[in-house]
């Protein structure tokens, strides 16, 4: 990375590192990530270059308030356990929670050793769909025999696993949606996310859609698909505690929470992001630098915004703060109150259950106050 973070601003609360590489690229993918060889020494070079990278920021004082740290991707678990291994001995640091990222078709017990041997505690599993179907639709290299098999191993293994499922794969029925999630219910995986199919330009998805050889639900098919599953795993005693994940008391995500709080994170590899703090602006940069400034105005309304992803809300002090910053915020969120989009209770601004469907709506309307 030939960014240097200053370093005055030492006081980074998460670290992410990214693991660029696939063993294919989805249909629906428009990460930075690309499809390599598994004895591609590409992989070798990136896992040098964030060893280096770490061993900068740990000597210069930039690790040294890490609370979590997420290895993300890409697929992390697909360059096996040894390069891992490599990556995790320069890691050493202590932190309260330590995720990984895998696909159930890199999922081993070499992989599951080497990452409880090195204090990961936290799996998040991409998973995506139990229906072959809906897998093959997607792209994905996996089958639901896999997922579930790689799924019972890392629930052994490990207490905190998450999986991610999609809504509005094609030809998806809130009748599938709701078997993906009897399903992943029924294996005791105390956190499940369940993110909205988007179409992204560029990728095998967008060009099948754009030729008319198939489609993905509609905005009314995706909230109901949406509302289906959070009654169900409301009901299953889950908490909807962000817009798109569900939790057990005890599972939230503390490294996520560090972005919808508007914690400085450090960003390693490429790909990454990291986001500090610096007289009075707030900065994001990436391995060609800074790619983002944002001034008190942008920064309260993104605060804002950032803290209503978090279904509790964002604090009276929060919104008092982004009113005084933006004197038409109070019309602009009374508006949305009027709307029934969201609510005042117990002391924060918060979406209804109405709201967090159309949450797309409310953030548009927020940040168009420091247009």
């Amino acid at each position: 990375m030939t960014f240097q973070i200053p370093d005055s601003e030492p006081n980074y609360q998460a670290l992410y590192m990214h693991i660029p590489f696939c063993a294919k690229r989805c249909a629906y993918c428009d990460f930075n990530t690309e499809a390599v060889a598994f004895g591609d020494p590409t992989i070798d070079a990136h896992i040098e270059g964030l060893v280096a990278l770490l061993q900068d920021a740990k000597q210069r004082g930039l690790t040294d308030e890490i609370k979590t740290i997420y290895l993300g991707g890409g697929t992390p678990s697909y360059i096996g356990a040894e390069r891992l291994q490599r990556l995790f001995d320069a890691i050493d640091i202590p932190v309260l929670e330590f995720t990984v990222e895998a696909n159930p078709d890199s999922v081993d017990s070499r992989f599951i050793t080497v990452l409880k041997d090195s204090g990961v505690n936290r799996i998040s599993l991409g998973v995506q769909s139990f229906s072959d179907q809906e897998l093959v639709a997607l792209g994905r290299i996996h089958n639901s025999t896999q997922a579930v098999q790689a799924i019972k191993s890392l629930v052994e293994a490990f207490e905190n696993t998450s999986i991610d499922l999609i809504s509005g794969i094609p030809e998806q029925t809130v009748k599938s949606l709701l078997a993906n999630l009897q399903r992943a219910v029924s294996l005791e995986i105390p956190h499940i996310s369940v993110y909205p199919l988007t179409l992204e330009s560029d990728t095998e998805l967008f060009e099948a859609v754009a030729q008319g050889k198939t489609s993905i639900a509609s905005d009314d098919e995706q909230a109901e698909l949406l509302e289906a599953a959070a009654d169900y795993l409301e009901g299953q005693g889950y908490e909807h505690y962000e817009i798109a994940s569900y939790a057990h008391l005890g599972y939230q995500s503390r490294h996520n929470r560090a972005y919808w709080t508007a914690q400085p994170y450090l960003g390693l590899g490429r790909g990454a992001v990291g986001m500090y703090q610096a007289a009075g602006s707030r900065y994001r940069y990436s391995e060609q630098g800074i790619i983002e400034e944002l001034d008190p105005r942008e920064q309260a309304a993104e605060d804002l915004m950032l803290r209503l992803r978090l279904l509790e809300g964002a604090p009276e002090a929060l919104v008092e703060q982004t009113c005084q910053e933006l004197p038409d915020a109070l019309d602009c969120l009374q508006q949305l109150i009027d709307l029934k989009l969201l609510e005042q209770k117990n002391g924060f601004l918060r979406f209804t259950k109405h709201g967090w469907l159309l949450g797309n709506e409310v953030f548009r309307r927020i940040w168009g106050l420091v247009a």
